[in-house]
């Protein structure tokens, strides 16, 4: 079981039984303890006895979660933020200005189990520290806009993204939980953060300025005085769960494939998707005047995009950017879940 950390302790509970003739002695011994303000696992040991002096003893595992920060070398670090489990409404309304109608139809969705996930887009550092001595013939530098140690990383392809994600999960195998493991958000998980609780078409409100986000404000892709490149991670307010640029900055890649219709279900429960997939959001500046989050697209192909690392035990985000000229690309954050 999963508990998070700084929350009271609550004992789940246990009982005992004796099959053969009932005479069970007083209460459960529980030995152990759980430190809800320490994150780490722990083990409870419940032991009952009968009359005649036979025992009986059962184990459960508790893993306190908080939030995590993953050294990748000596110098580049990867803050990931714990999000619970919860149910939200998916897409939006038909009075949102802007929404596409046939890939953003309002359902409720479910995810029970909490998950990690990148406190920002996966960094031009971060990239490289994991990607460096690859044996895939993939640049370890691969940016529009390359020694920009804490700009997202794109120009990655998602199959690039499942590359960085093995060698991440090779990299930090003594210190990932038993089943936990580094993998792209779901759709699903990834909108869940983005909102983080609110149900406007910003984690903020109603409309955007440039002072919300890194997008195309003002004019097109190569004129007006927007920055009209990518920026460091960070740079705007965060949303209400702690997480930076889920708007602008970067598209983003998830885990699933894009699906005209959505599953069925009310709420659906933990959708997981198949194949390829974009995040709802994270519009580019060279892609919307809106910036809008929750935005859905749609391809034949796997373009190449930045990211965000995210864990069903681990997520990462990974940013999506989308060159102005060629090919989309890949890239931004990491992050993990349970």
């Amino acid at each position: 079981m999963t508990r998070e950390a700084g929350q009271a302790w609550a004992e789940p509970g246990a009982a005992g039984h004796d099959a053969r003739d009932g005479n069970l002695t007083a209460s459960i011994t529980i030995t152990g303890t759980v430190d809800m303000n320490t994150t780490g696992t722990y083990v409870l040991t419940y032991s009952v006895a009968d009359a005649a002096g036979n025992t009986a003893t059962a184990n459960r595992t508790v893993t306190v979660v908080g939030n995590r920060s993953v050294d990748l070398n000596a110098t580049v670090a990867m803050d990931m933020l714990w999000v619970p489990a919860g149910t939200f409404t998916m897409g939006s309304p038909t009075t949102e200005a802007g929404r596409e109608a046939s890939k953003e139809q309002e359902h409720n969705v479910s995810l029970t189990k909490g998950f990690y996930l990148g406190k920002y887009e996966v960094t031009q550092a971060q990239y490289e520290a994991v990607m460096t001595g690859n044996t895939n013939s993939l640049s370890a530098k691969p940016s529009e806009w390359p020694n920009n140690p804490n700009r997202p990383v794109e120009k990655v392809s998602w199959e690039d993204a499942q590359v960085f994600i093995t060698r991440l999960n090779a990299q930090q195998s003594a210190n990932i939980p038993a089943g936990w493991a580094y993998v792209l958000p779901t759709e699903s998980q990834w909108e869940y953060a983005s909102r983080a609780g609110t149900t406007t078409a910003y984690s903020w409100g109603a409309t955007i300025a440039s002072s919300n986000a890194n997008y195309n404000w003002d004019g097109g892709a190569n004129d007006g005085n927007d920055f009209k490149q990518t920026r460091d991670v960070g740079q705007y307010a965060a949303n209400p769960w702690g997480f930076f640029d889920m708007h602008g900055n970067v598209w983003e890649w998830t885990a699933d494939w894009y699906q005209a219709a959505y599953p069925s279900g009310n709420p659906v429960v933990d959708p997981d998707g198949s194949g390829i997939g974009l995040a709802s959001g994270s519009a580019g500046w060279f892609l919307d005047t809106t910036g809008r989050a929750f935005v859905r697209l749609s391809a034949t192909a796997p373009p190449e995009l930045p990211q965000r690392i995210s864990a069903s035990v681990l997520v990462s985000r990974q940013s999506s950017q989308i060159r102005r000229t060629r090919n989309w690309n890949l890239f931004g954050g990491a992050r993990v879940h349970a």
